[in-house]
């Protein structure tokens, strides 16, 4: 099989009768580096598996209106990050009426998940990560795990270079303060 080429995947998406191929190729291509960013923001298998469903249904339901100003992938993790941020807000909301410490939940979430699998030294990270807000999360998260230069974040999130080099410092601090406090 031929290796992943954008470029050939998006003629072909152009066409009615290739665009279901080619939008298995896109799901097959992107699947495993979409679930991981989800997951990292939800941190629940389950919701990052719902999230990541989601998202893929709502680029099949909009391939119509992909332009390829951007890279597909910057446009699935643009879909991506706004159905963690929606799913997030809803969370919030539930958790805010139901209990005090609306984190406290989350982390119990994620202390209690059967596929989370890390050790302390990740445990600690994670939770680190619950206190910052959630672009800051989004924006560590892209930088420290996926290496996504600060150019392709900006077409992400449709703000400078800067602020998001200026989010990441912040995140990375605020992680260092947090982690030093534990110890």
């Amino acid at each position: 099989m031929n290796p992943y080429n954008e470029r050939e995947v998006l003629e072909l998406l152009q066409e009615e009768s290739t665009q279901r191929k080619a939008f298995e190729m896109v799901v097959k291509q992107y699947s495993e580096q979409l679930y991981w960013q989800i997951r990292r923001m939800v941190l629940s298998h389950e919701d990052a598996n719902d999230l990541l469903q989601n998202t893929f249904i709502k680029a099949w339901t909009s391939i119509g209106y992909f332009r390829a100003e951007a890279k597909l992938s910057t446009w699935l993790y643009r879909i991506a990050l706004n159905e963690c941020l929606t799913f997030l807000n809803k969370q919030r909301a539930v958790n805010t009426l139901a209990i005090d410490d609306p984190e406290a939940s989350v982390v119990e979430k994620l202390e209690s998940d059967a596929y989370f699998s890390g050790d302390r030294v990740q445990m600690l990270l994670q939770k680190a990560l619950l206190t910052l807000p959630e672009k800051q999360r989004m924006v560590f998260n892209l930088k420290y795990y996926q290496e996504m230069k600060y150019e392709e974040m900006s077409d992400i999130f449709g703000t400078s270079v800067g602020a998001l080099k200026a989010s990441y410092h912040h995140a990375v601090k605020k992680i260092e303060k947090f982690l030093e406090e534990i110890d």
